[in-house]
């Protein structure tokens, strides 16, 4: 008696087909798959994958970052560079303004006894320091408060040499906050005529005079003011001084009331109103801050 096993030794063919779908299914996910330390990259269409040129003004450094790869840091410097290109960076040589201070003859004018005006030329380096000369004249013809005589302070030169700093660097040179130091010097004559005195054993007023005197003075000032542009090239500017003298010529028979360029030898604070005219040495504009199109992260 023959037994036949090939019915049951035979797969069905359902059961093959669902191995087989199976099958098609892990090497499809396996396929699919991402390894742990991979990321997965999205596809970027070939019409949009352009490289952009950089904004004008970028830093070399924030480009080769990106090149390299390195966007993170790239945008980290792109954004120092940005807050170091917000002010704006002016020249070595900015301007030259030429003044004239005129408050103390307008002090005269309103009954003031002695008065020293002045010109002055100043170069503005990097809108903030300020080398200034200035050139004056100085004259008095004053009694003072008090006094037995009247002091007569012939038409005379100064002459100051100092600095500024202007604490606005930063801003726009139209408006300035200023400190300074200034050494000043001048030689001058004087006359003190009607000296009056008593004389006891007399019983009299003596007058008498003391002319053609010389001496001269060295001092230092130690300024504060503003100055702000009124109209075009012209600006306006005012300046509170402190000021100390070094050294002055004695003579024997007298001693220098006033000073040109100082005032009263006694004085310690004065004064300067000076109109000036802004020489611009450099013609083209400081560079405004790029927009910055670097992208962020």
């Amino acid at each position: 008696m023959t037994t036949s096993f090939s019915h049951s030794s035979t797969i069905s063919r359902p059961s093959r087909f669902y191995a087989l779908v199976i099958l098609a299914l892990m090497v499809v996910m396996s396929a699919t798959a991402q390894e742990p330390d991979k990321r997965h990259v999205t596809p970027v269409k070939p019409e949009t994958n352009r490289v952009q040129p950089p904004p004008k003004g970028t830093n070399e450094k924030i480009i080769q970052q990106y090149i390299s790869g390195d966007s993170a840091a790239a945008v980290a410097e792109a954004r120092k560079d940005s807050l170091r290109r917000v002010y704006k960076h002016y020249p070595p040589l900015n301007d030259i303004s030429f003044g004239i201070n005129f408050i103390e003859p307008l002090f005269m004018a309103l009954g003031q006894t002695y008065a020293s005006t002045d010109v002055s030329a100043t170069l503005n380096m990097w809108n903030r320091l300020q080398p200034t000369v200035e050139i004056g004249l100085g004259w008095a013809k004053t009694t003072p408060d008090g006094m037995n005589f009247t002091y007569r302070g012939k038409i005379s030169p100064y002459f100051k040499i100092g600095a500024n700093y202007n604490f606005l660097f930063k801003s726009n040179p139209d408006y300035q906050a200023l400190v300074g130091l200034r050494l000043g010097y001048s030689t001058f004559r004087y006359d003190i005529t009607d000296i009056s005195y008593a004389n006891s054993y007399w019983d009299e007023f003596i007058f008498t005079h003391i002319k053609g005197e010389r001496s001269h003075a060295l001092w230092g000032e130690a300024a504060a003011g503003i100055k702000v542009k009124i109209w075009n090239n012209l600006s306006l500017g005012w300046l509170l001084r402190y000021h100390g003298i070094f050294n002055y010529g004695k003579n024997k028979n007298s001693r220098p009331w006033f000073i040109p360029g100082y005032g009263p030898k006694n004085s310690s604070l004065g004064i300067s109103l000076s109109l000036y005219y802004i020489l611009p040495w450099h013609r083209e504009k400081p560079a405004a801050t790029q927009p910055d199109n670097i992208p962020q992260p």
